[in-house]
């Protein structure tokens, strides 16, 4: 199949998904064709029947904002002309569902380009409720040939906010590699994070202000009370200078260390002891599973999706969002007893295998061949 995807290339799940999605279809012998305003960050060099189009907006003094959705629609047009695309899979509603439905109303008759629409979140619970946005999402959404949500809960909340007259929402969960996320192999030494001695803690986020980073530093700091801890921060953000200011405000600061983006974070995961994600919501929670992947399990908010990838009790603990004092206890129990987090660990990495590539790919390979069939 000729598949062409769009995607925010920028640091978050969904961008890493699709991108990761695109290379594992490229694998199967697909030609896959990325198209946005810049290379996803997960895309790294050259890659057999994989193909980056930049979208270029155009500076024009009357134009206060450049109009990238209108540049984009006509770089999908033309990727689909050119390169003979059968399906077009798009990854967040706004706006690239909006303009891969209007790059197949200029593509020939004869021409039966398949729009794909995968929700992954804030695009359903937030911008695409925004007043601004709200009809042009339902209506992206309905006129899509296939639509699927990356959780039972954003399915859920799909139909609760829009409606969706005659659309079939289907599930199909965010994925891992097993060749990346995969446990410490046994015997062999792991990435020094940490003095010696020290249990090692890590958050991975865009830092936005429902990632509740704070809170990640303020649990640190009731693990780091009980025993010696470094705890590490992966990714930026708008909250980023507040996280810093927190860990100053309590002392922290030589065991806290920010590391800023990083594109390749599985081997800091496998030096890991311990994933912390206690947000304010989550769709599906895909930093939780590359680190349950790896081996790590996770303290984590139930909200949201993530009950549906986090295993209470067995591949870490939920708590309620904001309880705090709750996720401390549920940390030190996992850090002090050496037989228990050696158990949660050998869960997590075998419960994360049920979102593999080689179980959810398909899934998606199964939806085109559906939709190019009607």
């Amino acid at each position: 199949m000729k598949i062409g995807i769009t995607c925010y290339p920028t640091y978050g799940g969904s961008g890493a998904v699709a991108t990761e999605l695109g290379l594992e279809l490229a694998r199967r012998g697909h030609e896959v064709h990325f198209i946005s305003y810049a290379s996803p960050f997960r895309l790294r060099g050259f890659v057999e029947r994989v193909t980056y189009h930049e979208v270029v907006t155009t500076e024009y003094p009357l134009f206060e904002q450049s109009p990238y959705a209108l540049a984009l629609a006509v770089k999908q047009h033309e990727v689909a002309l050119r390169e003979g695309l059968e399906i077009m899979h798009v990854h967040y509603a706004i706006p690239h569902a909006a303009t891969a439905w209007l790059a197949k109303q200029m593509l020939r008759p004869d021409h039966d380009l398949r729009v794909v629409t995968t929700l992954h979140g804030t695009d359903i619970t937030l911008v695409g409720q925004d007043p601004s946005y709200y009809t042009l999402t339902k209506f992206s959404i309905e006129q899509s040939d296939a639509v699927t949500a990356v959780s039972n809960y954003l399915r859920e909340e799909t139909y609760r906010s829009f409606g969706c007259v005659g659309c079939d929402v289907r599930v199909i969960p965010n994925f891992i590699s097993t060749a990346e996320y995969h446990p410490q192999p046994s015997g062999s030494r792991r990435t020094p994070l940490a003095p010696p001695g020290h249990k090692v803690l890590i958050h991975i986020s865009n830092f936005r202000p429902i990632k509740r980073v704070r809170d990640v530093i303020r649990i640190f700091a009731g693990v780091r009370s009980a025993m010696p801890a470094t705890l590490v921060l992966i990714g930026d953000g708008p909250e980023r200078d507040a996280a810093e200011q927190e860990t100053d405000r309590l002392g922290l600061g030589h065991d806290v260390r920010f590391f800023g983006k990083v594109d390749q974070v599985s081997d800091v995961l496998r030096s890991s002891d311990l994933f912390l994600l206690p947000s304010q919501t989550e769709s599906f929670g895909l930093a939780a599973l590359e680190a349950m992947a790896c081996g790590v399990p996770v303290i984590a908010s139930d909200v949201g999706g993530l009950p549906e990838v986090v295993v209470n009790g067995e591949t870490g603990f939920l708590a309620p969002v904001g309880a705090v004092d709750e996720m401390v206890d549920r940390a030190r129990s996992i850090l002090s007893d050496a037989a228990r987090l050696a158990r949660m660990r050998a869960a997590a990495s075998e419960h994360a295998l049920v979102f593999s590539a080689e179980r959810i790919v398909p899934v998606y390979e199964s939806l085109y061949q559906e939709c190019l069939g009607r």
